[in-house]
């Protein structure tokens, strides 16, 4: 796999990450998890969206380096597994109070 393709893939793993740093503590507070140290994704948290802006643009310049050297035809799927993934984390990240509001009433 070429190195822009596994780069779009550990911006996506980390948009990912980032983007259930917020929605994460409260599924685990559900199964009996909590505790003071999910203070710690509050900080996390405060870089959500940079991260993910940064996890986009690297996807952006891996599409467009695939097609630059026209190797798109042979990573289009990985390249859409990717943006999939960074898709996740944006919808995650955008619709986190009313995630966060649904697992309250589960409680």
């Amino acid at each position: 796999m070429k190195n822009y393709v596994r780069a779009s893939y550990l911006g996506s793993l980390s948009a990912l990450g980032v983007a259930t740093c917020c929605v994460m503590p409260m599924m685990m507070m559900l199964l009996g998890l909590g505790g003071s140290w999910l203070a710690v994704f509050g900080k996390i948290a405060a870089a959500s969206y940079y991260v993910l802006a940064v996890s986009s643009l690297i996807l952006l310049a891996a599409w467009g380096v695939a097609y630059h050297r026209r190797t798109l035809s042979h990573l289009k799927g990985w390249l859409a597994g990717s943006t999939i993934m960074t898709g996740i984390a944006w919808v995650v990240v955008l619709n986190e109070t009313r995630i966060n509001d649904f697992l309250i009433t589960l409680m």
